[in-house]
């Protein structure tokens, strides 16, 4: 899915720095601009400021682009962003270790039979969008996870992801170098016991709406809605490579283990 690759090269840096309409992110872009200014032009290297959803949008935006992506968080929590720092931002940008991580690729055939396209770095959501349960088979090419399930929906994460929704819903949390996708019920009501599945990150996934007149679900990759979806295709799109950058010290790979561990011992 995605794994450290080595240590950003200590060049010189060449960066382009963007935000969200945050008040406190155009704060934080002001004071880089001005400690960057004569390292801006022919950026290599993107700072992100802002949030979780706003990095997400960002890296979706340019889903074909080479560069490097330095996330400085201005919100809360900022799972796929750094730390802020404006008196070693050049030092820790220069220390970072390279992440790349692939996203999920959702193909989504509605009621109407038209196609749809989207892709997701945190996890694709198969959702009810009525006051009626969802009612859904599930394959992994011929292989069958669950035939009949009736649920608010399921769930199919990154590792990357596997700790946000994915975790909410009691999935497992997956390490980066896993290369395992989680497959999670949303409040699943029959089979009431069945937990999900992990799957290899190789597996296409096959979801289909058993009842799409009376239960019509929706697919959501990340922040992207399809309605009355009726047949949901997910695999890993290895065409498309983010390329992530963070301070050793919290690297992505540690966030995950430290939410591991959190997991383990609550």
């Amino acid at each position: 899915m995605g794994v450290p690759v080595r240590v950003w090269p200590r060049a010189p840096l060449m960066i382009k720095i963007i935000s969200d309409k945050n008040k406190k992110s155009k704060q934080i872009k002001s004071i880089l601009e001005k400690k960057l200014k004569k390292k801006i032009k022919n950026s290599k290297i993107v700072i992100v400021i802002g949030g979780d959803g706003f990095m997400l949008q960002t890296l979706k935006k340019n889903k074909n682009s080479p560069k490097y992506f330095y996330g400085v968080n201005s919100g809360n929590y900022g799972f796929l962003m750094n730390k802020f720092s404006s008196q070693n931002i050049l030092k820790n940008i220069s220390k970072t270790k390279l992440i790349s991580i692939f996203p999920l690729e959702m193909k989504v055939t509605n009621n109407q039979g038209k196609i749809k396209k989207s892709i997701a770095i945190n996890e694709i959501s198969i959702l009810r969008q009525s006051r009626q349960a969802a009612n859904l088979s599930v394959y992994s090419g011929k292989q069958k996870i669950i035939k009949n399930l009736i649920s608010d929906g399921i769930l199919v994460s990154t590792p990357a992801g596997s700790t946000a929704y994915n975790m909410s819903v009691y999935g497992p949390i997956l390490s980066l170098n896993s290369k395992k996708l989680s497959i999670a019920p949303i409040s699943a009501f029959r089979p009431r016991r069945w937990k999900g599945k992990v799957v290899s990150d190789k597996s296409i996934i096959n979801i289909k709406n058993l009842n799409p007149i009376k239960r019509p679900v929706s697919a959501v990759a990340d922040n992207y809605e399809v309605r009355n979806a009726k047949k949901i295709i997910i695999k890993i799109n290895k065409e498309i490579k983010f390329n992530l950058l963070y301070e050793s010290n919290r690297s992505l790979q540690k966030k995950i283990k430290l939410e591991q561990l959190k997991n383990e011992t609550s």
